[in-house]
Protein backbone atom coordinates (compact mmCIF):
# COMPACT_ATOMS: atom_id res chain seq x y z
CA UNK A 1 0.00 0.00 0.00
CA UNK A 2 1.19 3.37 -0.84
CA UNK A 3 0.24 6.50 1.36
CA UNK A 4 0.98 9.79 -0.25
CA UNK A 5 0.64 13.00 1.88
CA UNK A 6 0.37 16.75 0.46
CA UNK A 7 1.35 19.28 2.55
CA UNK A 8 2.31 23.37 1.94
CA UNK A 9 -0.93 24.76 0.93
CA UNK A 10 -2.15 27.99 2.03
CA UNK A 11 -3.49 31.68 1.66
CA UNK A 12 -1.68 34.11 -0.52
CA UNK A 13 -2.07 37.04 -2.44
CA UNK A 14 -2.31 36.87 -6.67
CA UNK A 15 1.47 37.04 -7.34
CA UNK A 16 2.35 35.28 -4.69
CA UNK A 17 4.39 31.58 -4.23
CA UNK A 18 3.66 28.71 -2.77
CA UNK A 19 5.49 25.04 -2.62
CA UNK A 20 3.77 22.16 -2.51
CA UNK A 21 5.42 18.82 -1.27
CA UNK A 22 4.08 15.22 -1.57
CA UNK A 23 5.89 12.68 0.82
CA UNK A 24 5.65 8.75 -0.11
CA UNK A 25 5.47 5.98 1.64
CA UNK A 26 6.82 3.32 -1.26
CA UNK A 27 9.91 2.36 0.47
CA UNK A 28 9.99 -1.48 0.03
CA UNK A 29 9.76 -1.06 -3.77
CA UNK A 30 11.47 2.37 -4.26
CA UNK A 31 9.52 5.42 -4.86
CA UNK A 32 12.05 5.89 -8.09
CA UNK A 33 9.98 3.38 -9.44
CA UNK A 34 6.79 5.55 -9.63
CA UNK A 35 5.74 8.64 -11.92
CA UNK A 36 4.52 11.09 -9.94
CA UNK A 37 1.87 14.18 -11.25
CA UNK A 38 -0.40 17.26 -9.02
CA UNK A 39 -4.33 17.41 -10.16
CA UNK A 40 -6.51 19.93 -8.91
CA UNK A 41 -10.29 20.31 -8.19
CA UNK A 42 -12.32 23.59 -7.93
CA UNK A 43 -15.65 23.71 -6.42
CA UNK A 44 -17.98 22.93 -9.31
CA UNK A 45 -15.28 21.90 -11.58
CA UNK A 46 -13.87 18.47 -12.36
CA UNK A 47 -10.37 17.78 -11.28
CA UNK A 48 -8.19 18.27 -13.72
CA UNK A 49 -4.32 17.76 -15.05
CA UNK A 50 -0.99 19.96 -13.45
CA UNK A 51 2.24 18.65 -13.79
CA UNK A 52 3.27 15.08 -14.33
CA UNK A 53 7.12 14.22 -13.68
CA UNK A 54 8.40 10.63 -15.04
CA UNK A 55 10.50 8.23 -12.44
CA UNK A 56 13.68 9.71 -12.44
CA UNK A 57 12.67 13.15 -13.09
CA UNK A 58 14.14 13.87 -16.94
CA UNK A 59 11.07 14.24 -18.09
CA UNK A 60 8.01 16.55 -16.89
CA UNK A 61 4.70 17.66 -18.90
CA UNK A 62 2.35 20.53 -17.61
CA UNK A 63 -1.05 21.95 -18.15
CA UNK A 64 -1.24 25.18 -20.36
CA UNK A 65 -2.57 26.84 -17.86
CA UNK A 66 0.43 26.70 -15.23
CA UNK A 67 3.19 26.28 -17.89
CA UNK A 68 5.78 28.76 -17.20
CA UNK A 69 4.93 29.39 -13.49
CA UNK A 70 4.58 26.14 -12.21
CA UNK A 71 7.28 24.03 -11.37
CA UNK A 72 7.42 20.11 -10.92
CA UNK A 73 10.07 18.39 -9.49
CA UNK A 74 11.17 15.18 -7.77
CA UNK A 75 14.22 14.22 -4.81
CA UNK A 76 14.13 10.46 -4.52
CA UNK A 77 16.19 9.96 -1.74
CA UNK A 78 13.66 11.75 0.35
CA UNK A 79 10.50 10.38 -1.45
CA UNK A 80 9.06 13.14 -2.21
CA UNK A 81 7.58 15.26 -5.21
CA UNK A 82 6.84 18.96 -5.33
CA UNK A 83 5.29 21.59 -6.72
CA UNK A 84 6.72 24.99 -7.14
CA UNK A 85 4.16 27.55 -7.70
CA UNK A 86 4.85 31.07 -8.57
CA UNK A 87 3.15 34.08 -10.31
CA UNK A 88 -0.41 32.29 -8.70
CA UNK A 89 -3.34 34.01 -10.06
CA UNK A 90 -7.14 33.68 -8.33
CA UNK A 91 -8.22 31.36 -10.90
CA UNK A 92 -5.84 28.63 -9.21
CA UNK A 93 -7.80 28.38 -5.97
CA UNK A 94 -8.42 24.63 -6.01
CA UNK A 95 -7.75 21.49 -3.79
CA UNK A 96 -4.20 19.97 -5.11
CA UNK A 97 -4.03 16.67 -5.19
CA UNK A 98 -0.90 14.52 -5.54
CA UNK A 99 -1.32 11.17 -7.67
CA UNK A 100 1.50 8.35 -8.03
CA UNK A 101 2.42 5.46 -10.61
CA UNK A 102 2.05 7.36 -13.89
CA UNK A 103 3.37 9.29 -16.05
CA UNK A 104 0.58 10.69 -17.66
CA UNK A 105 -2.30 13.61 -17.85
CA UNK A 106 -5.27 11.65 -17.39
CA UNK A 107 -6.22 11.22 -13.66
CA UNK A 108 -7.85 7.18 -14.59
CA UNK A 109 -3.95 6.32 -15.16
CA UNK A 110 -2.92 7.26 -11.41
CA UNK A 111 -2.96 3.84 -9.03
CA UNK A 112 -2.53 6.64 -5.92
CA UNK A 113 -3.81 9.64 -4.46
CA UNK A 114 -3.27 11.81 -1.48
CA UNK A 115 -6.08 13.73 0.31
CA UNK A 116 -5.33 16.96 -0.86
CA UNK A 117 -4.56 20.31 0.23
CA UNK A 118 -6.43 23.63 -0.12
CA UNK A 119 -4.33 26.17 -2.00
CA UNK A 120 -6.33 29.42 -2.23
CA UNK A 121 -5.04 32.77 -4.13
CA UNK A 122 -6.97 35.67 -3.47
CA UNK A 123 -7.20 38.51 -5.29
Amino acid sequence: QVQLVESGGGLVQAGGSLRLSCATSRRALGFYTMGMGWFRQAPGKEREFVATISRNGDNTYYADSVKGRFTISRDNAKNTVYLQMNSLKPEDTAVYYCAGDAFATMSSRYNYWGQGTQVTVSS
